[in-house]
């Protein structure tokens, strides 16, 4: 069981949860990740470590509620536990002093993004963050990845905060310009990735991309999280989840990604139509308790 320490919302239907986990804390690299599952009915998830403290035991979480299991995960109160938190898993990211790096992160992918542009600062790069989402509602650690940079844009796809552009307009004019740049490493939606590849390819700088694959046990068991990266079939979180972005079957990624859609819209709706009912049931309690209360004092 793993207590939960902190629990908040940081921007529309994304959260940021401290979870006690003192060996995961102290093993975690940039890069790696844990699985989840809320209770012994649950699903397991995977989740980045955005951030660990080996001081107090702790890994920091942040995640989108976007399906019946980070939907229930938003209902976990601080002083709740978790019944299982598995890792670090995955490969971490490969650190040295590249030179000019530019992490470009996209919505949620800033989560991950974070402990990767912080290790290769500390490393001695340069470091350039691109980071962009939808609008400002959805803008997540801002302050701690321009900390760790030496340069910071940001995009909304409205406008709303930053400049009004896709990720893809800055990195472009960046590489444009004739600027020396050893490295790029882009955490996003698959679409995102896909675009920050085929910016980079003509100049042939190395490109590092973090794959979201649909993953059920995180150790390469069921083979769900496969991908196809230069032709040869890998599995995400054995053997990434970070690839080379030149060689990831983008098309192919994403249509999976949308396999199981239905039944998450399925489970979606069964989990909301239990809970419904579970707080009617408590409000019929609470009515019936308050009845016999008033009996009660009517009779005193």
């Amino acid at each position: 069981m793993y207590k939960i320490i902190m629990h908040e919302r940081i921007a529309t239907d994304v959260h940021r949860m401290v979870v006690e986990a003192e060996l995961i804390a102290r093993k975690r690299k940039a890069g790696q990740f844990i699985m989840l599952r809320i209770d012994e009915h649950g699903e397991r998830i995977p989740l980045t470590i955005a951030d660990a403290n080996t001081e107090a035991g702790t890994i920091t979480l942040i995640y989108q509620s976007v399906g019946k299991t980070t939907h229930q995960l938003a209902t976990k109160e601080v002083g709740s536990f978790i019944l299982d938190v598995v890792g670090p898993l995955g490969n971490p990211t490969h650190i040295e002093n590249f030179g000019t790096c530019i992490c470009v992160g996209g919505g949620i992918g800033r989560a991950p993004l974070f402990p990767i542009a912080e290790a290769l600062k500390k490393a001695g790069n340069e470091v350039v963050s691109i980071v962009g989402a939808r609008g400002k509602d959805l803008i997540i650690l801002e302050d701690e990845l321009a900390v760790v940079s030496d340069e910071f844009i940001v995009c909304t796809d409205d406008g709303s905060h930053g400049r009004k552009a896709l990720v893809t307009e800055p990195l472009e004019e960046i590489l444009e310009s004739g600027r020396k740049v050893d490295l790029v490493v882009a955490i996003g939606p698959p679409m995102m990735m896909k675009f920050v590849a085929k910016v980079t390819e003509p100049f042939g700088i190395k490109t590092m991309v973090s794959l979201n694959s649909i993953m059920v046990d995180g150790t390469g068991m069921c083979g769900g999280c496969r991908v196809n990266i230069g032709g040869e079939t890998l599995f995400t979180c054995v053997d990434g989840p970070e690839f080379d972005g030149h060689l990831v079957e983008w098309d192919q990624m994403i249509k999976r990604l949308d396999a199981y859609k239905k039944s998450e819209c399925e489970s979606m709706e069964r989990w909301e139509h239990r809970r419904e009912e579970d707080l009617g049931a408590r409000r019929e309690r609470l009515r019936r308790l308050e009845c016999e209360i008033q009996k009660v004092e009517n009779h005193e």
